[in-house]
């Protein structure tokens, strides 16, 4: 029935039966587009406040891509030092390659110097005492070196550039140069990371997946005191580059803290709840007080708990686990007692009703209703936790939290950053389809 088919009193009947659908207040009429208009204005001022505009025109993108560079490829960065007339390379002390070895991109040349393969012949440098020739695209552009400065030459291409006494050469995502009176900075990126599996102490560094296949199934023993596949596995973690070993012990110790303090948490926290729920409790000062003791772990927020217990402390997993423990305790407190002030009251009457003292009340009227949540929750937690685990161990409570901060502190680490970030992400990964499948076990139970 359209509209216009209504009588006089068939509006007036649905006008009265249904008022607030045809006479709608302001708020109800205007009320999303003005918190619309109010949430664009604050954006515009906070963009205004906080010099959005000028933090990203001002932004160091290109530190930024190399970072980015520097989470999925390595650079191997020797020093070509002019010595007395000849070329020495001298290497920084995370050394890529033992020594003596041959290296295709760094070759020697008869005169004393050295050539630097960036992007086959085409793109290299000849370095030399006194001249360094920088080929780009074929063409090759003699950089002059006097005691005072690089010089650069006339007509040379974007790729190199003048800044002060130095020359720099830049060849895209393969590496870059700084070429100097006393020496040339090279920098030479490859993909992958370096030495991962191996260091060059190993005897299989440098070995192919094949040739490894091979020694770990039928060939001669490294180490004639064990089998090469554990010489493999002892030499993989205790790579002196990556660290396997203390990483992999790092990342247990999160999970340790991030478990042992959920579990405090959610046993602390149970009977708490009893107390803080309203209907379980009759006391009302004792009702107050408990949710505001909750309130107060939980205001704090984790990571300052950690700073206050690292001060008392010492380093370790034990400030952590006392942060995840108090700052749960509050979390989980409160949850646990919202959900027992939402119980059914007949399975509580039911049980009242048999005589039974109060502890066996809550026992069988009043856990098995909420303990799936409970559990949920206390689930839902330890994922959390696993992330905030690693936060709260970069001040100081140990765990991978720590050792992802000093590879960042080093600026020059970020392969080892994006290692260690790969693992939590797995851990991560791990652990929330567990929690998930518990939590989805525990519920399809409650169904039954």
């Amino acid at each position: 029935m359209s509209p216009t088919t209504l009588n006089t009193a068939e509006r007036e009947r649905l006008l009265s039966a249904y008022p607030e659908v045809f006479h709608r207040s302001f708020w109800q009429r205007w009320g999303l587009a003005i918190c619309a208009g109010v949430t664009l204005v604050y954006l515009a001022v906070c963009f205004v406040a906080f010099n959005v505009g000028p933090a990203f025109v001002n932004g160091r993108w290109d530190r930024a891509s190399i970072y980015v560079q520097d989470w999925y490829s390595w650079r191997a960065q020797p020093r070509l030092r002019f010595v007395d007339g000849v070329v020495e390379p001298q290497w920084s002390s995370r050394r890529q390659y033992p020594e003596g070895a041959d290296i295709a991109w760094l070759r020697p040349l008869p005169d004393g110097g050295y050539s630097v393969i960036y992007d086959g012949e085409e793109n290299r440098l000849d370095v030399r005492a006194q001249r360094v020739d920088v080929y780009v695209d074929g063409v090759a552009y003699a950089v002059e070196i006097s005691p005072e400065t690089a010089i650069l030459p006339q007509g040379a291409p974007g790729a190199l550039v003048q800044d002060g006494s130095k020359v720099n050469v830049d060849f895209g995502f393969e590496g870059s140069a700084e070429i100097r009176t006393s020496q040339v900075y090279v920098q030479r990126r490859f993909l992958g990371w370096a030495n991962f599996f191996f260091d060059i102490n190993s005897p299989f560094w440098g070995k192919s997946f094949s040739e490894l296949a091979w020694l770990a199934v039928a060939g001669e023993r490294v180490d004639p005191a064990r089998s090469n596949i554990a010489a493999m596995v002892d030499d993989f973690l205790a790579n002196g580059t990556w660290q396997h070993a203390d990483v992999l012990s790092k990342l247990m110790q999160t999970l340790v803290m991030a478990f042992v303090g959920t579990l405090l948490g959610t046993l602390v926290a149970l009977p708490l709840a009893f107390v803080a729920a309203r209907n379980i409790t009759q006391s009302r000062l004792a009702n107050w007080g408990m949710k505001r003791l909750f309130d107060f772990l939980r205001s704090i927020d984790m990571l300052i708990w950690a700073l206050f217990f690292t001060r008392g402390f010492g380093p370790g997993p034990i400030p952590g686990i006392a942060a995840i423990f108090f700052t749960d305790t509050g979390a989980l407190g409160k949850v646990y007692a919202e959900a027992l002030e939402n119980v059914d009251d007949k399975q509580r009457e039911g049980v009242k009703s048999v005589g039974a003292s109060p502890v066996i009340v809550n026992r069988f009227g009043v856990l098995p209703q909420v303990l799936p949540v409970f559990v949920s929750q206390s689930l839902y937690f330890w994922e959390s936790n696993m992330r905030s685990a690693t936060i709260i161990g970069a001040v100081g409570a140990g765990g991978i939290g720590l050792k992802l901060l000093e590879a960042m502190g080093t600026n020059a680490d970020w392969d080892k950053v994006a290692y260690m970030v790969v693992l939590i992400l797995i851990v991560v990964f791990i652990f929330d389809g567990i929690s998930n499948a518990l939590r989805s076990r525990l519920i399809g139970r409650t169904h039954h």
